[in-house]
């Protein structure tokens, strides 16, 4: 292959470097555009009896102030999934009532900020101040409700509004009680995942206007661009046909804006006013105004034998949706579905659980997507039961770890009664190679300095996730021969630095046997590109790109017949090598000749081409993570020294990305096992709502990365490839958690583990461990 598994560089990576024009503020060059800003609710719950916006409306420079009296009263999901979307419609574009600290309550259109922050401040609100569901242990039955009637569902996902419940659901195969119960060794432990903050750097941000053919026009920084379009549709009662989207390159997302969370505001101004207008959230927004990760509490029973063959797997899973539930069941789906087949060894296994309401921030997709949660609990189940058996861990996991051509019910892509089969995995290699690099024989569980002040604990867990979303999205691209011989390449994936677009530009040139150069790849006007449902559920390179790698195909057929057409041949006597088409007689055209005379009056045939791809299974990809963390014993301050990840994505379909894929992932897991944390005060308002108080990890809190592929073949995938995107995200939490028990003997099962829970929790005995 001349592309594929290559150390290609990103086709757009100097020109973002060097600040060329690509994202949504750069282009957004309208002067006169109304800035919109919006009042919000400072009350986690509350009823409003009045709002009164003359004062406001006086200010010089206002153009309009919009309440839930001046907007329409549709229902809707702000989640970004293909139709009919699985989460509640339980949102307005204003309510009556407001269900969390910063829930919107107003939209101001001025002629600038200044006026915009200036006319807020004088809209007076009288509310009728409610008490708050902040705990979601108490949600489930509690008389205060977050949400007063039964939101509109697609489908029965379990909500009950009338009890604060998103979402439910029971998934499973066996009598787990009685196999519990029959197990010589039983382990049972509770986990609780934190809330995760996005921290993309470029914040949520739309301009609309009405172009010159009196269609709105929505300019965003987003995932979703044709489900942002669907959904304006539905709430402002357009026709598709009367939006035009347009999608620049997003500067980070992590699944923040996978939620449509700013494009409704503007939008319904431009509606109102006939003027363009602008909305771009500041930091402090972004933290308290859109969605985090679902923060967990994760029940998990583990029963095996004395010999570590482990029979039966239990997880209760209580999910925080917070006010909103977009993305409420199907993250809470995932979290069964990304682990449970993992230890495929048991034959009892469930998953069950709630989503609750609570009047908090939403909880919304984020990098992971619940497996990321479901890891950290079961993993960490699985290391304790390890100790219990007096077990090395890597060997109880491979001891029961599914493999290659086995089944399960969880995999994605099951039918009911039908199991999924596993194609492809190289987990057990990975975890046998993961040793040899940490010297995990030698240096397990720990190493104490020689001073004493200092431990080194090891750890280790696995984890797997999918690739696109099985029976449900499809992706597309189209491919058009140019006139001089190069090729476009459209589709509607965004690329938010993953590198999407480039990937898409091998798989198309490795077919098409030309040069990178001669691929352009266009992905900013839906007008002109095919449906994609988006950059999310890890699909860019396993569902887009065999789009992708279809369209390829079948555009070399068509120029094939083209060549053959013109070369007075029949088509079988053509063949297409490197650019040039050869007949059996010796004649010849170069491509640039074929693209020529197809433009012309002599051809008179513009090629296009178009592939279209949506997987029947979600084939997984696998982690194995190793963990070297050192622990000063006087503080109890951790620093992960050392992180060791070993990686099946099937084929490497680009060898600097998915580095930096992997590297990224394993930062931000970093983030979630020692630093980051959601945080609440007494009346539900957000305590984390900039960089000043949540805490992401810097380079300096991280030592050294090392990742290696260790490739298997995905018969579904292009080229025998899976996603990578998620996956990596998984498995630094539980592994760092083990370390630091290995070096301490305080197991936290609460993230963050902050030095001082390390520094101030009992170890055996009930004394200090450190």
């Amino acid at each position: 292959m001349r592309h594929v598994g290559r150390k290609i560089p990103k086709i757009d990576g100097i020109a973002l470097v060097k600040g060329a024009p690509a994202y949504t503020s750069d282009l957004d060059i309208n002067n006169n555009a109304l800035t919109v800003k919006l009042l919000r609710s400072p009350h986690a719950s509350a009823e409003i009896v009045a709002i009164d916006k003359k004062q406001a409306l006086a200010v010089p420079g206002v153009e309009c102030i919009l309440t839930y009296e001046d907007v329409p009263d549709t229902p809707f999901t702000l989640a970004g999934q293909s139709f009919p979307e699985p989460s509640p419609y339980d949102r307005r574009i204003l309510d009556k009532w407001v269900r969390y600290v910063g829930d919107e309550v107003a939209i101001v259109a001025a002629v600038d900020e200044k006026t915009a922050l200036e006319a807020i401040a004088k809209i007076q609100v009288t509310y009728n101040v409610l008490p708050p569901v902040l705990d979601p242990a108490e949600a489930i039955g509690n008389p205060v409700l977050v949400h007063r009637s039964q939101p509109h569902t697609n489908f029965d996902i379990g909500c009950v509004a009338s009890k604060n419940i998103a979402a439910a659901d029971t998934i499973g195969q066996g009598d787990v009680e009685a196999v519990l119960a029959s197990c010589e060794v039983v382990v049972e432990s509770r986990y609780r995942t934190q809330a995760q903050a996005h921290a993309m750097m470029e914040t949520y941000r739309a301009t609309t206007c009405f172009d010159v053919n009196n269609r709105l026009q929505v300019m965003s920084s987003t995932q979703i661009p044709f489900h942002v379009r669907r959904l304006l549709s539905r709430v402002l009662d357009i026709p598709r046909s009367r939006i035009k989207i347009l999608k620049p390159r997003v500067g980070g997302g992590f699944g923040g804006k996978q939620t449509a969370a700013v494009e409704i505001f503007p939008a319904m101004v431009t509606v109102k006013t006939g003027k363009p207008a602008r909305l771009v959230y500041t930091r402090n927004e972004s933290f308290c105004c859109t969605t985090s990760r679902h923060a967990m509490e994760l029940t998990v029973r583990l029963g095996s034998d004395r010999q570590g063959n482990i029979k039966a797997v239990d997880i209760y899973c209580l999910s925080d949706t917070g006010a909103y539930g977009e993305h409420a069941p199907t993250v809470f789906w995932v979290v069964g579905q990304k682990t449970m087949p993992l230890y495929a060894a048991a034959k009892a296994w469930r998953y069950h659980g709630h989503a609750v309401y609570t009047n908090k921030t939403p909880g919304g997709a984020l990098r992971g997507y619940g497996a990321t949660q479901g890891t950290f609990a079961l993993e960490s189940a699985i290391n304790e039961l390890a100790e219990k058996l007096a077990m090395d861990p890597a060997e109880l996991r491979l001891h029961n770890l599914i493999r290659e051509k086995e089944c399960h019910g969880a995999l994605c892509g099951s039918a009911p009664g039908h199991p999924a089969r596993l194609e492809s995995s190289s987990l057990a290699a990975c975890i046998e190679r993961g040793k040899e690099l940490v010297g995990w024989q030698k240096n397990y569980p720990c190493r104490t300095s020689v001073d004493g002040t200092k431990r080194r604990g090891y750890g280790m867990a696995v984890t797997m996730q999918g690739s696109g979303i099985a029976g449900i999205d499809t992706g597309s691209v189209t491919l058009k021969l140019n006139e001089d011989g190069f090729f476009t390449l459209a589709h509607g994936a965004s690329d938010m630095g993953q590198g999407s677009d480039t990937v898409l530009c091998q798989l198309a040139a490795d077919v098409l046997e030309v040069e990178l150069e001669q691929v352009v790849v266009t992905s900013f006007d839906l007008d002109t590109l095919p449906y994609d449902p988006g950059a999310y559920a890890s699909s860019g390179a396993y569902v887009t790109g065999n789009a992708a790698l279809r369209a390829a195909l079948e555009m070399k057929e068509k120029m094939c017949l083209s060549a053959a057409r013109l070369l007075e041949v029949a088509p079988d006597e053509v063949q297409y090598r490197d650019g040039r088409f050869l007949a059996a007689k010796g004649e010849s055209l170069t491509l640039s000749e074929l693209a020529g005379k197809l433009c012309s009056f002599a051809g008179k045939e513009q090629l296009v081409a178009t592939g279209t791809f949506g997987g029947a299974t979600s084939p997984p990809p696998f982690v194995a993570g190793f963990a070297e963390v050192e622990v000063d014993l006087m503080t109890g301050q951790c620093d992960v020294v050392d992180y060791v990840a070993l990686v099946d994505c099937g084929t490497v379909l680009n060898k600097n990305l998915a580095r930096i894929q992997v590297e990224g992932g394993i930062v931000m897991g970093i983030g979630l096992a020692l630093y980051e944390d959601v945080r609440y005060s007494a009346r539900g308002r957000l305590a984390t709502g900039s960089f000043m108080e949540y805490k992401i990890p810097s380079r300096q809190d991280v030592g050294e990365i090392r990742v290696e592929f260790i490739e298997s073949h995905e018969p579904t995938g292009p080229f025998g490839a899976k996603s990578i995107g998620e996956v990596v995200c998984n498995t630094p939490a539980p592994a760092i958690v083990q370390a630091i028990y290995n070096a301490t003997g305080y197991r936290c099962r609460q993230l963050p583990a902050t030095a001082e829970k390390i520094l101030l929790a009992p170890g055996p005995g009930g004394q200090k461990q450190v």
